[in-house]
């Protein structure tokens, strides 16, 4: 099975948007690891957040996509080879409550990147990361492919849906004869260790269990392709990989997501959480605000093409989410590089409990 080459990584000069947050703070860990030289350029951390947890083992930029001149001057001064576009307001909920800042950072934001990599020719790959959510989503069983309608009813969707526009019309207008190549990637809803964002699902749940409460769950019976953080993001490093080798039919959307039985409704994957957690419950309360009840991604172009696969199923998934989050709250312990290291070199998941398992199990032995 096709993995990340740390040859091709190691020294090259990668500027990452959006390393501050979940997604982009794994994809700096990795990096890192793989001898890169990066250069992040991002909000200030949250806290708690999974980049603040850790070192600071690159030079990072605390400005703001929407800011163009500060994102042009970072990109002129660092000479990247390779742009890896995370940035971005990533929750449907907070674009309810601000559509303005949603859409300025998520399309304005894209735009003021787009137009300084044109300024600097040392740029040969631009991965521009979207969302499953652009497509125009009919809640129907047939998983969406990259040639469906773009669309999206929500401000979150519907500006992930512009920058995928955006980014087509960017290529096609002003890279189509530079050594430069853009693509768009779109991955499924995403879990893993250090998340802690307001309004997702395993994030809330985390909460929940750490004061012994039981958390609201909006929308039970909602589908989505669950995946951990690692899967889509190995998909944005050999798609990168390919494009720098000149690739050019690569130079389009490409969906990373996980195989159709990670395809969970809300409710079993929180029942999945309760089974593994003591002292966790949820309860049931559904919200007025639109959310899509099925959303699914065929993968079939990047196993075709690209040879890339999902390497770990949703209970795997979730066992190393749940055990990064157990090894913090006990011990103080990152997994981040561990769990890097194992998905690297392991394809098939762990026969033995993980370390949520053994506290469950533990917990078990005690009270009985």
């Amino acid at each position: 099975m096709t993995i990340v080459n740390p040859q091709f990584w190691h020294g090259k000069k990668v500027f990452l948007t959006g390393h501050t947050g979940f997604k982009g703070s794994w994809m700096g860990a990795w990096l890192t690891r793989l001898g890169a030289r990066v250069t992040g350029f991002s909000l200030a951390p949250d806290t708690p957040s999974h980049f603040a947890l850790r070192p600071t083992e690159y030079e990072s930029i605390e400005s703001d996509v929407r800011n163009l001149d500060e994102l042009r001057a970072a990109l002129r001064r660092t000479t990247p080879d390779v742009v890896v576009h995370m940035a971005a307001q990533s929750l449907v909920r907070a674009s309810y409550a601000d559509p303005v800042s949603t859409y300025a950072t998520n399309v304005m934001g894209t735009l003021h990147l787009l137009e300084s990599i044109r300024q600097v020719p040392s740029v040969r790959v631009a991965v521009i990361v979207t969302s499953d959510k652009c497509y125009e989503n009919r809640e129907t069983m047939k998983p969406y492919v990259e040639t469906d309608p773009i669309g999206g009813h929500d401000p979150y969707s519907s500006s992930k849906g512009c920058a995928e526009i955006l980014t087509s019309s960017m290529r096609r207008s002003f890279f189509s004869d530079t050594p430069c190549l853009i693509a768009s990637v779109r991955a499924g809803n995403v879990i893993g260790g250090g998340d802690w964002a307001a309004d997702r699902l395993i994030p809330d749940c985390i909460r929940a269990w750490t004061k012994g409460e039981s958390v609201r769950i909006r929308h039970p019976r909602a589908i989505r392709p669950w995946q951990h953080v690692l899967d889509p993001l190995s998909g944005y490093l050999q798609l990168a990989e390919a494009l720098f080798a000149g690739k050019t039919a690569f130079a389009k959307g490409w969906n990373f997501g996980p195989s159709l039985d990670s395809a969970w409704p809300v409710e079993r994957i929180v029942g999945a959480v309760k089974a593994r957690l003591p002292a966790f419950d949820f309860f049931v309360e559904p919200s007025t605000e639109h959310e899509a009840n099925l959303l699914t991604l065929s993968s079939e172009r990047a196993h075709r093409e690209l040879g890339w696969h999902p390497r770990w199923s949703i209970e795997t998934a979730l066992e190393k989410t749940l055990d990064w989050y157990a090894a913090h709250r006990y011990s103080g312990e990152l997994l981040t590089d561990k769990q890097i290291h194992e998905y690297t070199q392991r394809s098939s998941p762990p026969q033995t409990p993980g370390l949520a398992g053994r506290i469950l199990e533990s917990a078990v032995k005690n009270t009985s």
